[in-house]
């Protein structure tokens, strides 16, 4: 059967406190079964949705995993036009300490998260390419741009591999979460900032 225009457009549209609530099922899940036990029936019985709607909004497991766990990291943030206009606050420190996504720090409450979810992102290439495309990527093109802008202020070596610093507050707090299971909270954010990521960028000023 053919959808009329006007039974197309009347579809349920999963957005808002409704796409959250689906996302923190989606998320609790991950936690309980891992990825590759975790299937659209089990997130449609966790959040009292027909799978129909699922579907809809997301084509397969490996997008609305990611879309959950983007949402998770740095709700409101991620897949948005306006990511890479972020506020310049004048100084890589200030930029740096905002970029702790969360109100509670960059992976507060997240280890158990990405723990569940870092094995098989080296397994399953479809979640991988998904995490890739839609979350890395834009994420790492806003924390290069922030350094950029730092580096035109004369606060980094015009030399500087920008990647490889960008890199560092990332991936010391993520490493936090999955080896010893501890948050990055906003203290913690700013006590790498101040102690490793400033001065890794001044020495590339010698």
């Amino acid at each position: 059967m053919v959808l009329s225009a006007t039974a197309s457009a009347t579809r349920p549209r999963v957005e808002g406190e409704r796409a959250t609530e689906i996302h923190q099922a989606v998320v609790d899940l991950l936690v309980e079964l891992g990825y590759d036990k975790l299937t659209f029936d089990a997130v449609a019985t966790r959040a009292r949705v027909g799978k129909a709607t699922l579907y809809r909004k997301w084509s397969g497991k490996a997008a609305l995993v990611v879309d959950a766990i983007a949402e998770t990291i740095c709700p409101d943030r991620v897949d948005r036009s306006d990511l890479l206009d972020r506020p310049d606050s004048g100084t890589l420190r200030g930029d740096l300490v905002s970029v702790a996504c969360q109100d509670g720090g960059l992976t507060s409450g997240l280890s158990e998260l990405l723990g569940a979810v870092m094995p098989a992102l080296h397994r399953d290439a479809e979640l991988m390419s998904e995490f890739t495309t839609r979350f890395l990527e834009p994420m790492t093109a806003y924390a290069v741009e922030v350094f950029s802008r730092a580096q035109r202020r004369g606060e980094i070596g015009p030399d500087a591999d920008l990647h490889q610093l960008a890199s560092i507050l990332p991936a010391m707090s993520v490493h936090r979460a999955v080896v010893f299971g501890k948050d990055t909270d906003l203290s913690t954010v700013v006590s790498i900032v101040d102690k490793v990521v400033l001065p890794a960028c001044r020495a590339t000023l010698v």
